[in-house]
């Protein structure tokens, strides 16, 4: 038994060396690709971890953004770094990162190769793909949903029906304190649910809680430091024990769930009468399952709505419980849209997509809370599917891009007050509800948030809808609530808190 465990060690070391080895070779040879190439400027890295050490080495920070926020000062707008083996260019500010997303948006219209999605997903489904897989997917998941009133009158109506679950589920609890998460998660999912799976769940189906549990540890682990570990060098946390393997056994539960609704879908559809997202997929399958180019196919169905339900559930109903957070650390800004709430619509009638231009300060709130929450502070990375020449630069084929949103929703030239919360971004000196161009917390370009359109809807019916009956507030009081990130990495995800539901 000892010889063989000696044997073990022995092969693993070996086969940490030889990757060593080989990583430093890759990491030589990025260095003449850098000589070779006019890329943008940047630190320099060290073998195998490239600039690891600089981006993490402030660790007294309370948010590593601030370090890539260091370092573009002195290297520019648009930067290399070296994460791992990989090549990465960092897009800072506005103007930046709207040069290259929208003025360029055919060269960015890459998607970058996300370890933690690309062994979910298997490459499959329109979050991770490129070229013409993503093209035939993005172009039917957006028709088909607005086929099914995403953005209009019939998916308000889904929402507005969904708000009174929720406010009657909260009304039973009689002003006792608990914790939102999950009862929000089910709210915003039933939404992604009717649109994908044709039903909703009940708040008390224990397989159903279990899923949106799931999907809340998908995320949390994406955001934390082992997340990041993954996605830096997937390679080698693979063949290293740990929480990760625990996190993919437990995504596959949720893709388990998603092939038995296509099962039942398949044994009931009636092509000429499809009732959701998973029909209209089917029935295009079967039409075109002799075309050997079409991407309408079993795996990137499975795919397709694992992307839906996950980003449809977890985004917006986290913004939810931050925008609660918020209210209740701002008692007096809670109490001023309560005020404005009962004027334009009162206590008893359902809120509606028209009453928001009646509601400015309402919804000057909403957008600030999307803004300072910044969910997703790199979007979802992209990628050089070629060579793209940017601002007399090159950013080489395979160069991983990310666009700091959070550079943009933290700008000093576009907001007055960037560090604070503060609704007067988005009200204008008449108290008129006013935009500005760099909110962008869906991104922007070609591969802007499909849902978009939904969860603007869904934050502003569940929001309205849930301030006409209670007054939020929690066992703390408002100096207890700390609005900082638990985790920030690939997403900002908020503190959990207790909150007190008291019927107005």
């Amino acid at each position: 038994m000892g010889y063989f465990l000696i044997d073990r060690i022995m092969e693993f070391s070996g086969t940490l060396i030889l990757a060593g080895l080989i990583l430093a070779l890759l990491w030589l040879w990025s260095m003449k690709n850098r000589r070779k190439y006019p890329l943008p400027p940047g630190p320099t890295g060290l073998p195998l971890i490239g600039n690891l050490l600089q981006v993490d080495k402030h660790v007294s920070c309370s948010n590593k953004l601030y370090v890539l926020f260091q370092l573009s000062e002195k290297y520019g707008p648009v930067m290399t770094l070296h994460l791992g083996w990989q090549r990465v260019v960092v897009l800072v500010g506005y103007d930046t990162v709207k040069e290259a997303l929208v003025d360029q948006a055919d060269d960015f219209v890459g998607r970058g190769p996300v370890a933690l999605l690309l062994k979910v997903t298997k490459g499959y489904g329109l979050a991770i793909s490129n070229g013409d897989r993503w093209r035939q997917l993005r172009r039917f998941t957006l028709t088909t949903l607005r086929d099914f009133g995403m953005g209009r009158k019939g998916m308000e109506e889904w929402i507005q029906e969904e708000s009174q679950h929720l406010v009657t589920h909260i009304g039973t609890l009689k002003a006792a304190p608990f914790d939102p998460r999950f009862l929000l998660s089910c709210t915003v999912s039933n939404v992604i649910c009717c649109l994908v799976f044709g039903q909703r769940f009940s708040y008390d189906d224990e397989r159903f809680l279990s899923l949106l549990k799931i999907i809340s540890e998908i995320l949390k682990f994406g955001s934390s430091p082992l997340g990041g570990m993954y996605n830096v060098f997937p390679w080698l946390m693979e063949r290293l024990p740990g929480h990760q393997h625990t996190v993919f056994s437990q995504a596959e539960e949720v893709k388990k769930f998603i092939m038995t609704k296509i099962q039942e879908h398949m044994e009931t559809i009636n092509p000429s009468v499809p009732r959701d997202y998973i029909d209209c997929f089917l029935t295009r399958l079967s039409q075109e399952k002799d075309t050997p180019t079409s991407e309408f196919h079993y795996d990137n169905l499975v795919s397709t709505v694992l992307n839906l339900f996950l980003a449809g559930t977890e985004t917006t109903s986290t913004t939810i419980r931050y925008a609660l957070s918020v209210l209740i650390k701002y008692p007096n800004i809670q109490e001023k849209m309560q005020q404005e709430i009962d004027t334009v619509i009162g206590q008893e009638r359902c809120p509606s997509m028209e009453d928001r231009k009646s509601l400015p300060f309402t919804d000057a709130v909403i957008h600030e809370v999307q803004r300072y929450l910044d969910i997703v502070p790199f979007s979802v990375p992209h990628y050089a599917l070629q060579d793209i020449c940017f601002r007399g630069y090159i950013i080489p084929k395979g160069t991983v891009i990310l666009p700091m949103l959070h550079s943009v929703l933290r700008e000093d030239k576009q907001w007055a007050t960037p560090w604070s919360f503060n609704p007067q971004h988005f009200l204008d000196q008449n108290g008129n509800f006013k935009k500005n161009p760099a909110f962008l917390p869906f991104s922007a370009g070609k591969r802007a948030c499909v849902g978009e359109s939904l969860a603007r809807m869904e934050l502003f019916l569940f929001l309205v809808a849930l301030l006409q009956r209670f007054t939020f507030s929690c066992p703390g009081g408002p100096d207890s609530v700390d609005l900082s990130p638990e985790y920030s990495s690939f997403a900002n995800l908020p503190r959990r808190h207790q909150i007190i539901a008291t019927p107005r």
